[in-house]
């Protein structure tokens, strides 16, 4: 009886370790079109066979990727062979199943092993990444991890992505990211199932881009003075101060990105973003501007005055002059060096944040005007976009460029990207244009993601859970002219990878999970839930992240006798808020917020952290009355 009794006692420990393991459905981001999970479980042997009916240069490099992570994580050696039956099988579908289309794959593990089934050498590659996420956090860790029980739970998935548009654009023009590290975040991005990385390459803090028939944009323009600190603070740069701040990508390092990220089944987007945002091009180049005086690259001193209401202008005219030919005749030059260096269809204009106040005080405008019968700065802008339509069409490119480029008239056959909100989006759309959804109100991954007194500085609000409704046809739009969305990550005040990742994740997962899934598949919970398990793969990877979904939401008004009250809520549920008045950081043997609290008579500041189940998942925050009072009057 004894002896039963113990070995029903370890069954029931091994079947409890397994399901707190395994979970109730494995934690994958996007989630799937269709998963069934099984009850078993398939073990990886320490020699795992490979084999495929597809012979391509695509699936040579994803059997490297598969042999090498398997090798580098778990010490598991894979070999290749001709035989149909092998532990992981790689099945090209004949004729295609329509189904699932080009990007698509079903993925089947169970007694027998790995079996996926695609039509291209894309859907082997996602199927790839969705294996990763089965198996357990260790398989991305950067070194060899010892006494790991190498499993992959039973699974059926069908899958497929909801947009061909995946998108994540990276700020390398207001600091300088490195060839190896636009490479690191190339890897990062596709184990979301991202396959557009849009580069920024140009701005009023630098140029980027080697364009070897202008050589002054790089030896000028992409280099100027180093500045810590807190951005739109520093101090103009003095003629004698060293220009060593910066870098900038040779036509070689574009090409070696170019193909490290097709290797990977994503597509670069470049952006010359120009009229406006051009101060680096104009450093180089100072007679292409309406007004001419000496320049310089912006070390990020502030020079564009935002009052509110949407409203800003500049002190400094950061345009190109669209009344100059001159200035057509460089961007000819530009464009025909990237349209030879980038194989996608699409070129990016920008166009955005155009100050117009210096050309309604240029002559040379006015004559513009007045030739071209244009009303107003707005047509002058439409002018000059159309134009620099015209010269892409040139080099047999497709030009897309902000929202703000529909001011005016849109140029014919431009794609939108909407920025301001979906406003823009939704007009193109009705204009049969096509478009990318990146509204600042859902996937702007540089702003505030927690209480600004938490948080790095930054301008604006976006918690995680407003990120994951994003939805990228807004409701009453052709879906046809919506080729899918994209998060932006704004670099004016990332100065380090750790930085951007920490911007960046987990809110890319929510982007990444709306730009994939069916509309139908996403549930906020579910997410979080997925999300804190990928907290874990992120930290198995070394990669920075943020945990701010965890910390309260503050929100302050004056009550009667000019009393502050604050309000307390939280994104995710099941925490507890505890709080303290007394200068103390509170733990969970302070009180728990139940209601909106009054800072009693000498209380200075008040103090909070969140708990769940005993445990400290928030940050001790610290807010000061004084600090409190200032979003009051605000």
């Amino acid at each position: 009886m004894l002896r039963y009794c113990l070995s029903f006692v370890m069954t029931l420990a091994i079947c409890n370790g397994y399901s707190q393991a395994q979970g109730s459905s494995p934690a994958l981001i996007p989630i799937p079109v269709k998963m069934q999970t099984g009850t078993g479980i398939y073990h990886l042997k320490q020699q795992v066979s490979f084999s495929t009916n597809a012979s391509s240069p695509e699936i040579d490099f994803i059997y490297q990727q598969l042999s090498g992570k398997l090798r580098t994580a778990a010490g598991i050696s894979c070999t290749r062979t001709n035989q149909q039956v092998a532990d992981i099988r790689f099945e090209l579908v004949k004729p295609a199943d329509k189904t699932i289309g080009r990007e698509g794959y079903r993925l089947q593990v169970n007694e027998k092993g790995i079996q996926v089934a695609a039509n291209e050498a894309a859907g082997f590659f996602y199927a790839l990444q969705t294996l990763w996420q089965l198996m357990p956090a260790e398989i991305d860790s950067k070194t060899p991890v010892q006494s790991v029980n190498w499993t992959v739970p039973h699974t059926t998935i069908t899958d497929h992505p909801r947009f061909g548009w995946r998108g994540l654009m990276l700020d390398v023009a207001r600091h300088f990211f490195t060839k190896q590290q636009v490479m690191d975040f190339i890897d990062n991005m596709v184990k979301y199932k991202y396959n557009m990385l849009h580069l920024h390459l140009t701005d009023d803090q630098g140029w980027r881009i080697e364009i070897k028939s202008m050589p002054k944009l790089t030896e000028v323009g992409a280099w100027r003075a180093e500045r810590t600190g807190r951005w739109g603070e520093f101090k103009k740069q003095s003629p004698e101060e060293p220009r060593t701040y910066g870098g900038f990508y040779t036509h070689e390092d574009i090409r070696e990105l170019i193909h490290y990220a097709k290797q990977r089944f994503v597509t670069i987007l470049p952006e010359i973003d120009i009229p406006g945002h051009s101060m680096a091009m104009l450093a180089a180049y100072p007679d292409l501007s309406c007004t001419p005086t000496p320049y310089q690259v912006n070390v990020g001193d502030r020079f564009m005055i935002w009052p509110g209401n949407g409203t800003f202008y500049g002190t400094i005219d950061n345009n190109l002059c669209p009344a100059n030919e001159k200035v057509y005749e460089a961007l000819d030059r530009i464009f025909t060096e990237a349209a030879q260096l980038f194989p996608y269809e699409y070129i990016h204009m920008g166009g955005d944040e155009t100050y117009k106040g210096f050309w309604e005080k240029s002559e040379a405008i006015t004559a513009l005007m007045k030739r071209e019968k244009l009303k107003d700065q707005h047509e002058v802008q439409s002018y000059f976009v159309k134009r620099v339509g015209r010269i892409i069409a040139s080099k047999g490119k497709k030009m897309m460029g902000w929202d703000e480029i529909m001011e005016g008239g849109l140029a014919p056959g431009a794609g939108v990207m909407s920025w301001q909100g979906e406003k823009g989006g939704i007009e193109a759309a009705q204009l049969k244009h096509p478009v990318v959804m990146s509204p600042n109100t859902y996937t702007y991954v540089d702003l505030y993601q927690g209480d600004p007194l938490a948080e790095p500085p930054t301008y604006g609000m976006l918690r995680l859970k407003k990120t994951y409704e994003f939805n990228p046809v807004p409701k009453g739009v052709d879906s046809s002219y919506i080729l899918g969305g994209q998060a932006n990550l704004w670099s004016e005040r990332l100065h380090t990878v750790r930085h951007a990742e920490y911007m960046l994740w987990p809110r890319g997962w929510a982007v990444a999970e709306s730009v994939w899934s069916p509309v139908t598949a996403k549930n906020w919970n579910d997410f979080v839930k997925r999300t804190e398990i990928h907290f874990k793969r992120a930290d198995m990877a070394e990669t920075n992240y943020s945990r701010s979904m965890y910390d309260p939401i503050v929100a302050v008004q004056k009550v009667q006798d000019s009393l502050v009250q604050v309000s307390l809520s939280t994104e995710v549920d099941g925490l507890s808020i505890h709080y303290s008045f007394d200068e103390f950081y509170p733990d969970r043997f302070y009180p728990v917020y139940k209601q909106p609290l009054v800072f009693p008579a000498g209380a200075s500041s008040l103090k909070i952290v969140s708990y769940r189940d005993g445990k400290q998942v928030g940050r001790q925050i610290n807010l000061p009355l004084e600090e409190l009072k200032k979003r009051i009057r605000k």
